[in-house]
């Protein structure tokens, strides 16, 4: 299969490369950091789907942070739903067979006890300017299927965890404190909100249901990518400092506390296992080790 990934230098898109290369698969990787075009430039974008005439592609370029987007609402919204657009209308000019646009399942916003676990049918409600974007690339997408015969699927991703991610995310945030306490021979880490109940998946699995999906999935539709299991921050901290081996006490900081959208956040899966087979493989605790290691790297240079 020739795919393209966009956004290939992140997170995902580093761990979706190495997934789809395992498989044979011949993938370009796309990156603005990497010189390739800015999504939000349409020629540009064009103009590189064209070279690349690429039988799948994979759209996870965008803008992803949340704080980022309460402070750059436009620059969010110009990335996230003008590049969905023009990833979709050069994919389809180039000829390519499939687009798979991931979202996020902050689209889905404010939710209750009784909604969960949040399956793909539940109203979108977006509480922040990125997830209001990621709704809106969700339209976008959704319409190039309705509106143009396009074949595309949305794909809407709990929280991710795993090695390579940034530290402002909370496992990746949590394990770099570990380790600088363990370095400077401290007794505790500062912690944020530690309530808040989410839907972890290792990004290895979330790339898995990710090709799956592009093999298996049915035009059109939209699939949650999430384990169904809900863990709190707090057991992530908690386990972290268990697997590293210490008895760092977790000490809040009003600095890094948050007040939680949502108590707990945890998605339905059944439709993309009944459609590709896909379930998650790898443990909670293996992520964390990993991501413990991928920290004890970064420290060590």
């Amino acid at each position: 299969m020739r795919a393209l990934i966009t956004g290939g230098a992140g997170f995902v898109g580093r761990a979706l490369h190495a997934h789809l290369r395992a498989n044979g698969d011949e993938v370009t990787v796309s990156d603005r950091s990497l010189g390739g075009p800015d999504i939000a430039d349409r020629d540009a974008v064009f103009a590189h789907m064209s070279d690349v005439r690429p039988e799948v592609v994979y759209h996870l370029a965008g803008q992803a942070h949340v704080p980022t987007a309460w402070s750059d609402p436009i620059g969010t919204l110009r990335a996230n739903v003008e590049g969905t657009q023009n990833v979709l209308d050069a994919a389809r000019h180039s000829g390519s067979r499939r687009v798979l646009a991931v979202t996020s399942a902050e689209v889905y916003g404010k939710v209750t006890d009784d909604d969960l676990p949040i399956g793909e049918t539940h109203p979108l409600h977006p509480m922040n300017p990125y997830a209001a974007s990621k709704v809106a690339a969700d339209a976008v997408a959704t319409a190039a299927h309705l509106g143009s015969g396009q074949d595309v699927i949305r794909l809407r991703a709990f929280n991710h965890i795993g090695p390579g991610q940034r530290t402002d995310f909370v496992a990746a945030g949590l394990a770099a404190r570990i380790v600088e306490a363990e370095a400077a021979g401290r007794q505790h880490i500062t912690v944020g909100n530690l309530s808040p109940r989410r839907d972890f998946t290792d990004v290895r699995d979330v790339v898995r249901a990710y090709r799956l999906v592009a093999e298996h999935g049915e035009s059109g539709a939209v699939y949650n990518v999430c384990t169904g299991i809900d863990r709190s921050i707090g057991e992530l901290a908690e386990r972290l400092v268990e697997l590293a081996g210490t008895s760092l006490a977790l000490e809040p900081d009003p600095e890094l506390q948050r007040p939680s959208d949502n108590p707990i956040v945890v998605g339905d899966n059944r439709r993309i296992q009944s459609a590709t087979g896909w379930q998650p493989e790898l443990s909670l605790d293996q992520s964390l080790i990993d991501v413990l290691e991928d920290a004890r790297r970064r420290r060590d240079g």
